[in-house]
């Protein structure tokens, strides 16, 4: 059966590449006497000749006709294949689909075609899926309006993220962001200032992806809208992607120190924990300003402690010493901890020296297990054997167990240093007493993989 209708098909394509207009009806008759067969390798062979063959507007209504007539499975099938095709000329069939099928599947499909087959004027459609459907076809339709040509329908979507009762907001600023929408930037940055959280999160993500500098003052209304904690943090980190873009390190602050200069002494305050993030000799000398002066030395620690690399290191390290709350030299060690094993232009060596630096300032274990876990992104002998050292302390083992793991997880540098490892795992084995680190030793040592499970 299958050799018949592949001689039929090859029999009409040979007709259809002589005929003037470029059209088999012998062609199209073979096709669509596929598309409703029983045979799901029949069906699949007709809907490639509908994505590649028998080309002209005849021939794609032909095919579109045939929606009505054959099963969901075919529908979906089908329907699919149109949209590869790419000719308009099945659009009419294909909204006639969605408005008529109880199949989900098949209104997924077609809401998924709209993107490829559709005009503007069916964005409206697309908005009203991603609002009131199915989560399937809420996803489809989401697609569908980051692939749907032209731009006059814009403007639609950026109202419906600016309509504060809209239950699609979030949605637009993705589908905005998608579409690589430049002038719908300065809609985004008001929002980032919205009442609604999430709202005014997404917006923020949303300019971190696409906006330049000149965006950086409204983004840092974004950030003092921003709840202290999580979202502030997150806010205060989409700031410092749009800075980052910024070719030169020590111009990245420009444009918030700018931008401060026209706010309030709290606002200006408030902005050093940014500030402190994108790092540079501007931000350095207002951090160096607010440390001195009592009413705003907390706000300046954080800034401090925020620094994008190790060379704040020595000012930590002068904290950690010399300051006289305990919970302020807590905070600059964490901040130490965090930069020290930072990639960089200093040497493994280098990098391993000052965490093992930060260790001698450790007062408590929950500060030694968080340099060992730093050590771990050092992969080197030294920083091996280091770890090593605290496999037998059993306030820190566990994690000093974990470590070794983490860096015997990395193959080339565990075969290039095997007779290392051997002895490293098989004391995490006589160590440990997690059942995951147990199992990721024993993996190793036996030169398995192992896939990091999503939590």
């Amino acid at each position: 059966m299958m050799l018949r209708v592949i001689c039929l098909l090859s029999a009409a394509l040979v007709t259809s590449s002589v005929m003037a207009q470029g059209e088999s009806a012998e062609l199209i008759d073979v096709i669509v006497g596929l598309l409703g067969d029983e045979d799901a390798d029949m069906r699949a062979l007709a809907y490639e000749q509908v994505r590649t063959e028998a080309v002209g507007e005849a021939a794609t209504k032909a095919f579109a006709a045939q929606l009505e007539k054959v099963a969901p499975e075919a529908q979906v099938g089908l329907i699919r294949a149109l949209a590869i095709r790419g000719d308009e000329a099945a659009r009419p069939a294909v909204l006639d689909m969605l408005a008529k099928s109880n199949n989900v599947a098949v209104r997924v499909a077609a809401i998924e075609s709209i993107g490829k087959l559709g005009q503007p004027a069916d964005a409206a459609l697309l908005m009203q899926r991603l609002s009131n459907s199915t989560k399937q076809e809420q996803s489809a339709a989401q697609k569908s309006l980051v692939d749907l040509r032209g731009t006059t329908f814009v403007p639609l979507l950026v109202a419906e993220m600016k309509r504060s009762d809209s239950p699609i907001r979030v949605e637009m600023l993705k589908i905005l962001v998608a579409r690589r929408e430049l002038d719908a930037i300065p809609a985004m940055a008001i929002v980032s200032i919205d009442d609604d959280a999430q709202v005014r999160q997404s917006a923020m993500v949303a300019l971190s992806e696409i906006a330049g500098p000149e965006q950086i003052p409204r983004m840092l209304q974004g950030v003092l809208k921003a709840v202290p904690g999580k979202e502030r943090d997150a806010a205060e980190k989409c700031v410092l992607s749009v800075c980052n873009r910024i070719e030169a390190p020590n111009q990245r602050a420009v444009p918030v120190l700018e931008a401060m200069k026209t706010m309030s002494a709290n606002q200006r305050t408030s902005l050093l924990s940014t500030l402190g993030r994108i790092g540079g000799t501007g931000a350095l000398t207002l951090i160096d300003e607010a440390l001195a002066n009592p009413t705003t030395q907390l706000e300046g620690l954080r800034g401090l402690c925020n620094w994008p690399n190790a060379s704040i290191a020595p000012r930590l390290i002068e904290l950690i010493q010399k300051d006289k709350y305990p919970g302020h030299s807590t905070t600059a060690l964490r901040a130490l901890i965090r930069v020290a094993p930072l990639a960089d232009d200093r040497t493994d060596d280098e990098r391993l020296t000052l965490l093992r630096r930060a260790m001698t300032l450790c007062t408590r274990d929950v500060e030694r297990i968080f340099v060992l876990d730093r050590c771990r992104t050092i992969r080197t002998l030294d920083s091996l054997n280091y770890v090593l050292s605290f496999a037998n302390q059993p306030a820190v083992a566990e994690q000093a167990c974990l470590s070794i793991v983490e860096m015997a997880h990395h193959r080339e540098f565990r075969d290039a240093n095997k007779a290392e490892f051997e002895k490293a795992l098989d004391l995490v084995i006589a160590t440990s007493k997690a059942p995951v680190t147990l199992d990721r030793a024993q993996r190793y040592k036996k030169g398995q993989t192992w896939a990091r499970q999503d939590t």
